[in-house]
């Protein structure tokens, strides 16, 4: 961060770092590009959030990171991201969430054009069987908007719209996942586009026997426990010796 690290408790250093690691590994796994942004939430201050400055996310490192109000305020000069917004009024309206990954990932993107849901085909994706609803920007900003989300009041229906689930779509834009952890929200960025990839290969092939909701929810009180694995070791291949 450009301002000292020694102000920040130690909670926060450690979550910084995690940060930097997450923007590196979602690269990696092909879900971020040039394009697209992670954040997480204060541990000593549920109203404040870390959120990179606005560049490649593949670049990112500790001095790059801004911290923000549930306003989407900070006081670093820096410009930031244009859709700071999704992060502030997503951790306003789900206190339970504190890591939020927005992507472009390629494979979500056509469950978010058409009339096909986007729904759970493989385990590691047992978090998208309590559904995953379609966000559409025009109810909110009729049909001339840029798609993009730029301020408060857009953040919040798009909040809206994630309800209580782990992924919302974008109509003609991208995808949000959420998770209780940051490791946890970069889990479900990842295995949200794998499953889009197997579904959409799936359907060509014939009928689809997806995921049952208490298949999917059996599923992820599995492999919550083991989100630390894919953590390690996905941290491990971006870090830089």
């Amino acid at each position: 961060m450009r301002q000292t690290d020694q102000g920040l408790p130690e909670s926060d250093r450690t979550i910084v770092t995690a940060l930097v690691d997450a923007n590196r590994i979602l690269v990696a796994r092909g879900v971020l590009d040039a394009f697209g942004h992670v954040s997480a939430r204060s541990a000593a201050d549920p109203d404040r959030f870390y959120l990179a400055r606005n560049m490649a996310p593949g670049r990112v490192t500790s001095e790059d990171i801004q911290a923000f109000t549930l306003d989407a305020q900070t006081d670093d000069p820096r410009p930031s991201y244009l859709e700071k917004y999704i992060h502030a009024e997503i951790y306003r309206a789900r206190p339970d969430v504190t890591g939020v990954v927005h992507s472009h990932s390629p494979a979500v993107i056509p469950f978010a054009v058409t009339d096909r849901p986007l729904r759970p085909v493989l385990h590691m994706a047992g978090f998208l069987a309590d559904a995953v609803p379609v966000f559409e920007i025009r109810d909110h900003l009729g049909e001339d908007s840029d798609l993009l989300i730029r301020d408060a009041r857009t953040g919040a229906a798009l909040a809206d719209a994630l309800g209580p689930h782990a992924v919302v779509l974008m109509r003609g834009h991208g995808s949000v996942a959420v998770g209780d952890s940051l490791p946890d929200a970069v889990f479900r960025a990842v295995y949200a586009e794998v499953n889009a990839g197997i579904q959409a290969a799936a359907t060509q092939l014939g009928a689809v026997t997806y995921l049952t909701p208490q298949e999917g929810a059996a599923a992820w009180r599995t492999n919550s426990s083991q989100v630390v694995r894919a953590w390690d070791v996905w941290r491990e291949e971006v870090r830089v010796p």
